[in-house]
């Protein structure tokens, strides 16, 4: 039985096209870490603060501040392990954490599936223990030195420094049983990211990890927080929890079209000229390729009452919007009433929030197409939908044969790697950029027609497959690590005094180029002013640390020239004298002996900070500091 939208849509859909643009999907739950009420009984080792410093160079010297939202281990006090009251299947899964320097944890799913938490910093070759492994099962029966099994490392290290906040991603799908309890489908981890890479994707696995709490395996189980090894903070707990019933799109029939539109009402005048059944979202009629419209009708089944996420892409219309360029459009209509509509102004895809009741809708998607775009190849459509217990699938996909093209990627194993080209840097494309990859898995990009310091990452160099494979359609080089954006602002100015404004750009800026020092690091060459400067980086550490330098000649300037070390929302030196920059997303270290005192001052927007002059002696300055990350 078709059931109707409920009133909720009904009294939205005269302001639904100007939310569209911000509708977001299904929000996530959130674990509340005021207390401990979300967790079920444990020990004295876990309590919540407001803040927790780990330092960088030693174990045991953490301490926390009071307040709320982030919950702390101290195995010293007992070792307990941390359960939530929530008891999940599929699970969709998001936390920060933060480990002390040395110190070991884990999280498992249903309390029996654990990935790895461990002070990785700087290995080079992460094995199965190390942090984002997916930990090894234990077999006490099989053989010395072969008891641990199916244990599966991280694809890359992209782990940070400890007492630096890090993010995890997890997508975990539990075991399936039948009917009699049987199990017919062991558990998976379909994704884990950390830090922004994905570092295990579709890795199946048998049975309980080791040190599991349960050894059998159900339908449902606790989230556990290891408290047995080693200090862990977590904050930003979140999670969906899925079901097993899907939304699903059935008794699909397209009424094909031929010809040019202006508009898809166009076609409820038009008789159709063929009309078929069909099994995916796709213009499957025979006829042009660039010259049709269509209307594909359909059943679409909402297990569970709800709002739920609709998103709608015409792979067609690109996503570098022209408006000079109108090649297609499209709308959704659930139940008869338009939930959703495409313009070229979308970029091809729009997405909205509707709120359904469980039961059958009538569905209908109508679209058009006047002309191809060489870098907008597919006719595909691609309907998506989320929604309370539904995990974010798109529905009745057609499966093309497409042209492998293998990676194109450089790496940088035992000397530093150049690689100049076009850069994504806070959603502006630069043109005129450098990145340096180094051995020890730490890598920047720096602007050189502007002089900017745009980016850091850690862990592999660069793809650059679309820069080469076929006509280089986009340009890019892609960082393969974790990236931390940086603000994209000078790193050197000319001040009247240290509360002048930071300029967004420096107008006496000239490019000299670059010369390479005897190890293969470019030296950058340029005048600011009358000032003549180079600028260099170097890995330090075994590469934990990128050491930053400049050399300045000042010539005839006689304006102070002050160096921007670093920005953020906040600025806080730490106890071990570093400065912890975006709530601990990376460190500044500066040197023990430098003369001249760091500068923290807040913005007219409200962020911080961190200055320090250059001063000359006998005609030259040199400043240096390190990003530890």
């Amino acid at each position: 039985m078709q059931r109707r939208l409920c009133c909720v849509l009904l009294c939205l859909l005269p302001s639904l096209h100007a939310a569209w643009a911000q509708s977001n999907k299904v929000p996530y739950t959130q674990v509340n870490l005021q207390n401990l009420t979300d967790f079920k009984p444990t020990g004295s080792n876990w309590k919540i603060v407001g803040d927790v410093f780990y330092d960088l160079n030693k174990s045991g010297a953490g301490n926390t501040k009071s307040g709320t939202g982030i919950v702390v281990n101290d195995p010293a006090k007992s070792k307990e392990h941390l359960l939530t009251k929530m008891e999940h299947g599929d699970l969709d899964l998001e936390l920060d954490f933060m480990m002390e320097k040395g110190s070991n944890s884990g999280i498992y799913l249903q309390g029996r599936y654990e990935i790895q938490l461990f002070d990785s910093w700087g290995v080079k070759d992460p094995k199965s223990s190390d942090c984002g492994a997916i930990y090894e099962r234990w077999d006490e029966n099989r053989p010395e030195g072969r008891k641990g099994y199916e244990g599966h490392p991280p694809a890359q290290n992209v782990s940070k420094a400890p007492g630096l906040w890090q993010h995890v991603g997890i997508v975990f799908k539990a075991p399936r049983f039948n009917e009699k309890g049987e199990k017919i489908a062991n558990a998976r981890f379909v994704k884990v990211v950390l830090n922004g890479v994905t570092i295990q994707e579709n890795i199946e696995v048998t049975g309980p990890t080791r040190s599991a709490i349960f050894q059998d395996e159900k339908p449902t189980g606790p989230l556990m927080i290891q408290g047995d090894h080693g200090p862990v903070a977590i904050r930003n707990i979140s999670y969906k929890s899925y079901g097993i019933e899907p939304v699903t799109l059935t008794k699909l029939r397209l009424s094909a079209y031929d010809g040019k539109f202006k508009s898809v009402d166009e076609l409820s005048a038009l008789t159709p000229k063929r009309e078929m059944d069909i099994d995916v979202l796709a213009h499957l009629a025979p006829g042009s390729r660039d010259n049709f419209a269509g209307k594909i009708t359909g059943t679409v089944h909402i297990p569970r009452s709800g709002q739920y996420f609709f998103d709608l892409k015409l792979r067609w219309i690109p996503t570098e919007v022209n408006t000079n360029v109108r090649n297609g459009a499209g709308e959704l209509k659930i139940a008869g009433k338009k939930v959703l509509g495409i313009t070229t102004e979308d970029g091809g895809a729009a997405s909205t929030n509707v709120n359904l009741e469980a039961g059958d809708y009538p569905i209908e998607l109508t679209y058009y197409k006047n002309f191809g775009l060489w870098y907008a190849r597919s006719n595909d459509i691609l309907l998506s939908v989320e929604g309370p217990g539904v995990q974010y699938t798109t529905l009745n996909q057609i499966i093309r044969v497409e042209e492998p093209v293998g990676e194109i990627s450089l790496t940088a194993t035992s000397e530093p790697v150049m690689q100049r080209g076009f850069v994504n840097h806070q959603g502006r494309k630069h043109t005129h950029t450098i990145s340096v990859g180094e051995p020890g898995f730490t890598n920047y990009t720096v602007d050189l027609q502007t002089g900017e310091f745009l980016q850091i990452w850690r862990g592999d160099f660069l793809e650059t497959t679309p820069m080469w494979h076929g006509r280089g359609e986009t340009q890019l080089s892609v960082p393969l690590g974790s990236v931390i954006e940086l603000a994209g602002k000078p790193s050197l100015a000319l001040m009247t005094d240290k509360n002048a404004a930071w300029p967004d750009s420096n107008t006496t800026y000239t490019n000299l180029g670059y010369d390479i020092d005897p190890s293969g690091r470019p030296i950058f060459k340029y005048t600011l002013g009358n000032a003549s400067v180079r600028e260099s980086f170097a890995a330090t550490d075994e590469g934990r640390k990128l050491s930053h330098t400049f050399t300045i000649t000042p010539g005839q300037e006689t304006q102070e020239i002050w160096c921007r070390v670093a920005s953020g929302n906040d600025i806080v030196e730490q106890p071990n004298g570093l400065y912890a920059i975006n709530n601990k997303q990376y460190f500044i270290e500066l040197p023990l002996k430098g003369k001249e005192k760091p500068f923290i001052r807040t913005t007219a927007q409200n962020t911080k900070e961190l200055l320090l002059p250059v001063k000359a002696t006998n005609n030259t300055g040199t400043l240096t500091y390190s990003i530890v990350w």
